[in-house]
């Protein structure tokens, strides 16, 4: 009997301290919950394309030239067209998107055209060569700039005549006019880029001195205009 009353009594103050305990446990403060870790973005670093550079470049070229007609006092038209290809070497400095440079190139053309004037004699022309010395301005979109050009040009020429009764003569001349032009180019890693470009050249009119055995004095003021169309690839000597 005895047992069994301290074996109640203790059941009963285990339970009386568990009550206590609890009560206690429901009185404290709440722990707040950790602040969340924001994710740390990758941000892949930004082409720069400040740097000398050199490259070639390969593509089509179409002319324009008009000759003064010595006997009629008009004009005689005629086109040309071909392959060009050569090479060009340059430097860019950029501030944020901003690209700012200088370029010269130089391409040798297969730029051939014909006609006849008004008495039936032949007349031809063939440019051997084209050269730019321009600026460059452009908007750089990470691997991608986009950009225009402008600045003086250079060409050489051979001009030849036939005439009708079998005899020739032939002039040759180096041009110098301008250019403008507009481009694409991409990097293809941190040194070498890809760019397709168009150029329009313009030259005023010179005088050609095409003596022939029959006409001695034939002579005509002949003017040339020329667009190019180049893709090319370029290496960077930058960071």
């Amino acid at each position: 009997m005895v047992l069994r009353r301290f074996v109640g009594g203790l059941a009963l103050a285990a339970s009386s301290l568990a009550v206590i305990c609890f009560a206690q446990a429901a009185d404290l403060p709440v722990r707040p919950a950790p602040a969340p870790v924001a994710p740390v973005a990758y941000a892949p670093p930004v082409y720069n394309w400040s740097g000398f550079y050199i490259g070639g470049n390969i593509g089509g070229g179409f002319a324009d030239s008009r000759w003064s007609d010595a006997f009629t006092g008009g004009h005689d038209w005629f086109d040309s067209d071909g392959v060009i290809g050569g090479g060009q070497i340059g430097a860019n400095v950029q501030f944020n998107w901003l690209v700012l440079g200088l370029e010269g190139d130089f391409d040798w053309t297969g730029l051939k055209g014909s006609g006849i004037d008004s008495l039936g004699n032949a007349i031809s022309t063939k440019t051997d060569w084209t050269s730019t010395a321009t600026g460059r301005i452009g908007a750089a979109f990470d691997r991608l700039l986009v950009y225009g050009k402008g600045g003086v040009a250079f060409a050489h020429d051979r001009s030849s005549l036939a005439d009708v009764f079998g005899g020739s003569a032939s002039d040759s001349l180096t041009r110098t006019g301008w250019t403008m032009g507009a481009g694409l180019e991409y990097a293809l890693d941190r040194n070498w880029s890809a760019r397709l470009e168009y150029d329009y050249l313009g030259f005023g009119a010179e005088a050609l001195n095409l003596p022939t055995p029959n006409f001695q004095g034939y002579g005509s003021n002949a003017s040339l205009n020329a667009q190019e169309v180049k893709f090319g690839i370029n290496y960077r000597f930058g960071p």
